[in-house]
C-alpha cells in the first residue's frame, strides 16, 4: 500500500508541476493590426450544420476583415445547411460554396473536406475552423502576427468552451484537464521530440507555403484525429508549431448534451494518451482513486495531497476560463463521464464502425 501512496504522490505532483508550468508560460496573442492585410482563407468543413452555420457566417462578417475569402466545403449534408450557405453567397462575393462530392475509397469525411478546401483556397494563410467556432475582435489579423512572429507553420487553439447544459460542464471540460495536467504547452513550441504535440482541429492557422508543400490533410486522409497526426507530422519535419489556450476570443459550444460529447469523444479519447487505453485507464485509476492509498499515510501527507488537487483544480480552471468551484464541485463526476467514454469507444469500436452525423464510419 505505501508503493502505491507513494506512486499517488508522484502522480500529482507531476500534474502539479505540469500545471504550473502552464500558467507561468502560457503564451498570450498579442492584439495587432497588420500593415500590410495578409490575405488569409477561412476554410470551414460543413456536414448538417443547420443550426450552427448561419450563426457562424454573421460572426465572420461582423469582423469586418480585410483580403479574407472564407470557403464552406457542404459534405452531402442532409439537412438545410447547404441552402442556408447559398443565400450567404448570393449577398456575399467573399464567400465561397464548394458542393461536396462522394467520399473516394480511404478517406474520411471531414479530412477530405479540409483537402478540397485548401485546394480551392487562394490565401497566403489558412485558417481551419469549425461551425460550432466563433471569432471575436481582432483575433484572425493577431494570430497571422503571432504566427509570423515565431516562424511557425502551424498555430492551433484550443478554444474557451461555452458550457449551458449540467451534461457539458460534466463532459468537456475533461479534455482541458487531461492536456494542461500531463503537456507543458511550451514543450509543443520549444522541445524537439514530436511526442510533445498537441492541435485542436476547431482552429488550426496554417501558413500556405509550407501547408502545400506538406499537404497534410491528404498524407492523414483516413486518421479520426487528424489534427494530432499533423501536429505530430510537422515537428517530425523540422517545422515549428505552437498550440494556446485561454483566449477569449475564440470560443466554441462543442457540444449540447451529455449525449452529444459521449458520440464526440468516443472517436479520439485515447488518442490523448498516444492511442493506448492501458495507459488512459491508468490516468484514470490514479485521477480517481489515487487519494485511497494516501489515505493510510500521515495527516500531513494526506492534507498536502488534497491542497495540490485543490491547486490543479484553481489553475486549470483559470487557464480555461472556467469557475474553480464549479469544476472543483463536478470533477468527481467529470471523472465518471471519462470511464464512461473510455468503455463506450471500446465497445464501439469493437464493433467496427458508428455513425457520426448521419454517415457510418468505420474503424
Amino acid at each position: 500500500m505505501v508503493y502505491i501512496a507513494i506512486f499517488s504522490f508522484i502522480f500529482i505532483i507531476y500534474q502539479f508541476i505540469t500545471i504550473v508550468i502552464n500558467f507561468i508560460f502560457r503564451q498570450k496573442i498579442r492584439s495587432t493590426d497588420l500593415l500590410d492585410n495578409p490575405e488569409v482563407s477561412i476554410l470551414i468543413p460543413v456536414r448538417n450544420e443547420e443550426k450552427n452555420i448561419a450563426q457562424l457566417i454573421e460572426n465572420l462578417q461582423n469582423l469586418k476583415l480585410q483580403n479574407t475569402e472564407i470557403i464552406i466545403y457542404d459534405d452531402l449534408s442532409t439537412d438545410n445547411t447547404c441552402q442556408i450557405v447559398e443565400k450567404y453567397v448570393n449577398r456575399n462575393p467573399n464567400i465561397k460554396l464548394i458542393k461536396g462530392k462522394e467520399l473516394p475509397d480511404g478517406w474520411l469525411g471531414k479530412n477530405y473536406a479540409c483537402y478540397n478546401l485548401a485546394k480551392n483556397a487562394h490565401g497566403k494563410y489558412y485558417l481551419f475552423i469549425d461551425a460550432d467556432v466563433r471569432l471575436y475582435d481582432d483575433i484572425v489579423p493577431s494570430v497571422v502576427a503571432h504566427l509570423k512572429k515565431h516562424n511557425l507553420g502551424l498555430l492551433s487553439i484550443f478554444p474557451i468552451q461555452v458550457l449551458k447544459t449540467l451534461g457539458e460542464k460534466i463532459s468537456v471540460p475533461i479534455m482541458n484537464y487531461i492536456l494542461l495536467t500531463l503537456l507543458p504547452l511550451i514543450f509543443v513550441q520549444k522541445s524537439p521530440f514530436s511526442a510533445h504535440s498537441a492541435a485542436n482541429g476547431q482552429f488550426m492557422l496554417f501558413e500556405a507555403d509550407t501547408y502545400k508543400k506538406v499537404n497534410p490533410h491528404e498524407k492523414f486522409k483516413n486518421s479520426h484525429v487528424e489534427d494530432i497526426n499533423i501536429a505530430r507530422y510537422y515537428k517530425k519535419q523540422n517545422i515549428k508549431i505552437a498550440c494556446i489556450t485561454g483566449d477569449k476570443r475564440v470560443q466554441c459550444r462543442m457540444y449540447t448534451s451529455y449525449q452529444e460529447a459521449l458520440n464526440g469523444f468516443a472517436k479520439n479519447i485515447f488518442m490523448f494518451f498516444g492511442n493506448q487505453p492501458i495507459i488512459a485507464f491508468m490516468f484514470w485509476l490514479f485521477a480517481t482513486l489515487g487519494f485511497v492509498p494516501v489515505m493510510f499515510l500521515n495527516n500531513s501527507l494526506v492534507i498536502t495531497y488534497f491542497l495540490l488537487l485543490i491547486i490543479i483544480q484553481i489553475l486549470y480552471s483559470i487557464l480555461t476560463k472556467q469557475k474553480p468551484f464549479l469544476n472543483l464541485l463536478l470533477f468527481p463526476l467529470q471523472l465518471v463521464f471519462m470511464i464512461h467514454v473510455m468503455f463506450y469507444s471500446i465497445i464501439r469500436k469493437n464493433k467496427k464502425d458508428y455513425q457520426w452525423k448521419e454517415r457510418i464510419i468505420r474503424y
